[in-house]
């Protein structure tokens, strides 16, 4: 099904058939507000249904439940069961009094149930993590909540629940603290945080404990207390501008890079600080960082400001945000011929050479896309969030049994 892009395709729906990642009829759910062409300016009030900007979910199961951050209104929303029906509402809200409610921290100040632009979220042992970006802290629940304002059991970042300064108040890094930390992941037993204002991916060898738990590991940085962009110099296969978000691809540690337009990947898990990735996808070599290779419309091998990336067995899917579409790469078998690689497959746009929002810069559609920034995968389901258009797509693979 996945076929590489034609250098001379026969016609634009050939090409558009051959590389299509997710199902021609859309989104099989709509989470959010749906647009009327009548109704071209929405205010986005909140409520059970509405959401504004998010930028991360995480569906626990193939029958739910299923979690939002909906980052604009600073909360969280939970859905009990795996939603059928458009802009079903949501069961639970964790970040403020209720449904109707916004609002940094809930207008308030920092606690164990309030959020300030919510990033991240995914499983995390047998509970949920959530990036609580501008409190540059990670929140963590040890049992899945399942009511609303749960309090998180356990915090990363800051010494208690109440602090919320970045780097704790200081002007330097150190391996407690973090600064916009946007991206979380947890996989066989560790934790990643993608630490962006730092510039670097923190790592715990076992789920933390205790609260403010330093990392074990950095990447990214030569060591703990360095925090600058690239770490000093000029991009290399060891450094980040700008990483937000972590997945695991078989035994290969996944990385986006959105700040130098690449994804980074290892062959294997690292085990020393500052260790470089073997190969990027973006990029044609690690140390050129222009956004779409440095010309205006994109390719089958460009990113722009790519924020999102999830796998399964045999796939590798991007979240290519700038260019408001998926882009999805099959698994080789050797991980080093990935180097600067085409796509094997898209969704959002019409083909590789297109990146409007919603294709046309129009309303958007079923199957269309504007600044994607998350994409998480369960089963046969893409959970989208389609930040640009306020809403969550629950979207099916175009293949019939992804691994």
């Amino acid at each position: 099904m996945y076929n590489s892009i034609n250098i001379n395709p026969p016609s634009k729906l050939t090409e558009k058939l051959q590389n299509l990642l997710l199902s021609p009829q859309g989104a099989e759910v709509i989470l959010g507000n749906i647009i009327e062409p009548e109704k071209l300016a929405i205010p986005i009030l909140p409520s059970s249904s509405t959401m504004f900007g998010p930028r991360g979910a995480c569906l626990l199961s193939e029958s739910g439940p299923l979690w939002v951050s909906d980052t604009g209104h600073h909360r969280l929303l939970g859905w009990r069961n795996l939603p059928t029906k458009d802009s079903q509402p949501a069961d639970w809200v964790i970040g403020q009094p209720d449904f109707n409610h916004e609002g940094q921290n809930a207008k308030s100040t920092p606690g164990r149930t309030t959020l300030n632009v919510p990033t991240g979220v995914c499983a995390c042992g047998e509970g949920l993590a959530v990036a609580d970006a501008w409190n540059h802290r990670i929140l963590i629940w040890k049992k899945l909540p399942e009511d609303s304002n749960v309090p998180a059991d356990l915090v990363l970042g800051q010494a208690n629940f109440i602090d919320n300064e970045p780097n704790r108040g200081t002007q330097q890094s150190s391996a407690n603290s973090m600064h916009w930390p946007y991206g979380v992941f947890y996989h066989q037993g560790r934790l990643f945080v993608a630490d962006t204002g730092n510039r670097r991916l923190l790592i715990w060898q076992q789920l933390p404990t205790e609260n403010g738990q330093p990392a074990d590991l950095v990447l990214g940085q030569p060591d703990m207390i360095s925090r600058n962009e690239n770490g000093g110099a000029s991009a290399s296969a060891a450094s980040m501008r700008w990483c937000h978000d972590i997945a695991f691809w078989g035994e290969h540690l996944v990385v986006t890079d959105a700040g130098n337009h690449r994804i980074m990947i290892w062959q294997e898990m690292p085990t020393e600080n500052n260790t470089p990735c073997a190969v990027v996808l973006g990029q044609k070599n690690f140390d050129v960082v222009e956004m779409n290779q440095g010309v205006y419309f994109p390719s089958a091998s460009s990113l722009s400001m790519p924020y999102g990336v999830s796998t399964t067995d045999d796939l590798l899917v991007v979240a290519d945000t700038a260019n408001s579409r998926l882009l999805g790469w099959k698994k080789p078998e050797s991980i080093l011929s990935l180097q600067g690689s085409l796509a094997d497959a898209l969704a959002g746009q019409n083909d590789f050479q297109s990146k409007g929002e919603n294709r046309n810069f129009g309303l958007p559609k079923r199957d269309s896309l504007n600044w994607c920034y998350g994409i998480k995968i369960c089963g046969k389901t893409a959970v989208i969030a389609d930040s640009g258009n306020n809403r969550i797509l629950l979207w099916q693979f175009n293949y019939r049994n992804p691994k």
